[in-house]
């Protein structure tokens, strides 16, 4: 008996393919979809942003004491920044906060509470993504422990580490990742699947009893080309993504194979940021001068709509969301039923 055709084979997107929802969005990083065909977007004045199946939208601003963390770096840090979301059981949200380095819970209304801000006495890291797992265990990965992310985007750095909370409580269960970033099950639950940014690549973990880490390898290329970021199942089985800064959403099959699925590159710029990267001589200037014209730095992938069949792309640079129409529906997240 044959296997069944892969329904990406062929698939494409262009720029024609593409809509867009939302408006005046702030680093609208992470997407969460509904049944109901309502978004939840990461906004970065400190909240989410709700937009309804009608279009219109409300911005939730979290409401807790700020606090100040000390860092070496001029930048702004020790403010509001969230980046992953996940919904937890009960319904509120959990959001890994870039800039405060920590997880929350949000209620509906925006009261935030810290779920996480120590682990062993000691700081967390850049606290960039939460998940929650059928078996109601969150996931949140720690991007890096150093002062500003553009010090972890080195080829000589990989301080990152994939936390596990649980009836045990929080410990890390694996690192030395290269900037860890989104990460995803597969759909048994058996293999965790983990965005190294700094990487290029996606690792996989086999989780055993305990959120033990059993197995541990690369999956697909060892290195994609790109800057992986946010990464999401279909329900055929490809691990959809995008890359960072280079713009582009791929997917790799269940075989390992890479495909493009969209590209919307600045070749140039492109081309001498990997190539800086790759001599540990990354700046400022390589990086501002990437991005496509959709909604610069692509960050996330989300399927989303009744069917699951629509994709939305999260980004740090854009202000709005484009969408286009997938050939196979994406796998639900625990929330979804």
């Amino acid at each position: 008996m044959s296997e069944p055709a892969n329904p990406l084979d062929g698939f494409t997107v262009t720029a024609d393919d593409v809509w867009f929802t939302g408006t005046g969005l702030n680093r609208p990083e992470c997407i969460l979809a509904t049944p109901d065909g309502a978004l939840r977007v990461s906004d970065g004045r400190g909240g989410v942003t709700l937009i309804r199946p009608d279009g219109t939208q409300r911005l939730i601003r979290q409401q807790m004491d700020d606090r100040f963390i000390p860092t070496v770096d001029d930048t702004p840090e020790g403010h509001s920044e969230p980046n992953g979301l996940a919904f937890d059981s009960d319904g509120s949200l959990l959001i890994a906060n870039f800039g405060m380095r920590r997880l929350e819970r949000m209620d509906p209304d925006g009261r935030t509470t810290i779920v996480l801000d120590t682990l062993d006495g000691t700081p967390l890291g850049k606290a960039n993504f939460v998940m929650r797992d059928r078996q109601n265990r969150i996931w949140l990965t720690i991007s890096t422990n150093l002062g500003h992310q553009r010090e972890a985007l080195r080829p000589t750095v990989a301080d990152g580490s994939l936390v596990v909370i649980d009836n045990d409580g929080a410990r890390v269960v694996a690192d030395g990742f290269a900037f860890t970033n989104e990460c995803r099950f597969d759909a048994n639950e058996e293999w965790l699947y983990v965005a190294e940014t700094a990487g290029r690549r996606i690792t996989r973990l086999r989780i055993g009893d305990g959120a033990r880490v059993l197995a541990r390898e690369v999956f697909g290329p060892a290195n994609t080309g790109g800057f992986v970021d946010g990464i999401a199942f279909d329900a055929f089985g490809n691990l959809w993504g995008t890359q960072i800064m280079s713009d582009r959403i791929f997917a790799i099959t269940p075989e390992g194979a890479f495909r493009v699925i969209l590209d919307d590159d600045n070749p140039a710029a492109s081309a001498a940021l990997q190539e800086a990267f790759e001599r540990d001589a990354l700046t400022p200037n390589h990086i501002q001068a990437c991005g496509g014209t959709l909604a610069p730095f692509f960050a996330s992938i989300t399927f989303g709509g009744p069917d699951l069949r629509t994709v939305y792309i999260g980004s740090i640079k854009g202000t709005r969301l484009p969408a286009f129409r997938s050939p196979v529906a994406g796998l639900p997240l625990t929330h979804w039923s």
